[in-house]
């Protein structure tokens, strides 16, 4: 369940996207509101192509160091050696594949609404870049139970269990 403290923040600040939501798969020409002005970085040179996320090793003694720096400097990085079994991952990738790739009109069943915390919908962020951006998402927050019942009414028992 959400903190009351976030429950209360969205309703307080809820986000109203106006757009439909797009499959990308049968557009004929991209519209306007997802079209991205190419940009380089900050002084205008390109990103080498050999830098990559930071990878932490959580077995590492100065792991805590190496996040705080990955977080402060790219704002992201990639965690090894977490104990989560592969075959888990495996699965929720899967699951993952299987919700994103069910047709729009079933992923809106269990839409988030503009004050909630979890569901399907763009993200949250949105609202504060002049385009929209070219991803969908689907926040958890506490138990995905109601959103998989109107996802897969008939078989959403096993998507539940292993996300829960």
């Amino acid at each position: 369940m959400p903190s009351r403290s976030l429950t209360d923040a969205f309703k307080s600040h809820p986000v109203h996207l106006h757009h439909k939501h797009l499959d990308f798969s049968s557009l004929d020409e991209l519209p306007e509101s997802y079209a991205w002005p190419e940009e380089q970085p900050a002084g205008g040179e390109r990103w080498p192509e050999d830098i990559s996320v930071p990878i932490v090793d959580l077995n590492d003694q100065n792991a805590l160091k190496l996040i705080g720096h990955a977080c402060k400097t790219w704002g992201a990085f990639q965690v090894t050696n977490h104990g989560i079994p592969s075959q888990l991952l495996h699965d929720i990738e899967t699951a993952g594949r299987n919700l994103f790739s069910l047709p729009v009109s079933q992923k809106l069943k269990a839409a988030r609404s503009p004050d909630g915390v979890s569901g399907y919908g763009l993200a949250r962020i949105s609202s504060f870049f002049p385009k929209l951006m070219w991803s969908e998402g689907f926040t958890i927050v506490g138990s995905p139970l109601e959103h998989f019942r109107q996802l897969w009414p008939q078989d959403y028992s096993k998507f539940w269990y292993l996300i829960n």
